[in-house]
């Protein structure tokens, strides 16, 4: 029960407030009366799936997306089309480059997505690489992605 409330907790601060750092949440928590520690934030992060998204206040912000399953938030697509640079095929794999620090975010939205052709994804500071059964299977999610990217 406390776990339950301390995430709803949580997702209800980060609509409210640019928090940046797992230490400025903790102290949000505590101010809530939830003592908790850094250690717990962290786990609670992982297990509610936050990522950091530019801020207007802030240079970060905690973020969450809430999507059906199947098909991409309106949050997710502007994500994705705020971080993609490009997209280039390359055999069965695709390599996507993103602003610094957005490689992840875009991984994210990959994975949401969940392709049947992407085997796997894997996402680094400013690049995200797609694996694929096929170069045929990275022709057809490049352009699926392209369309994403694009608007």
């Amino acid at each position: 029960m406390l776990r339950n409330a301390r995430h709803s907790k949580i997702l209800e601060i980060i609509a409210e407030k640019e928090i940046e750092t797992q230490e400025e949440l903790c102290a949000e928590l505590n101010a809530c009366n939830f003592s908790v520690t850094q250690a717990t934030i962290s786990r609670d992060i992982k297990e509610l799936h936050l990522f950091k998204v530019a801020g207007i206040n802030k240079r970060f912000r905690y973020t969450c997306i809430n999507e059906s399953e199947g098909e991409l938030s309106d949050k997710m697509r502007a994500l994705f089309q705020a971080c993609v640079l490009e997209i280039k095929p390359v055999q069965n794999l695709i390599v996507i480059k993103t602003l610094n620090g957005n490689g992840a975010n875009a991984g994210v939205v990959i994975d949401r997505l969940n392709y049947k052709e992407v085997v796997g994804c894997i996402a680094g500071d400013d690049t995200t690489l797609l694996i694929c059964e096929s170069a045929e299977d990275a022709a057809v999610v490049k352009d699926r992605l392209t369309k994403i990217a694009q608007g």
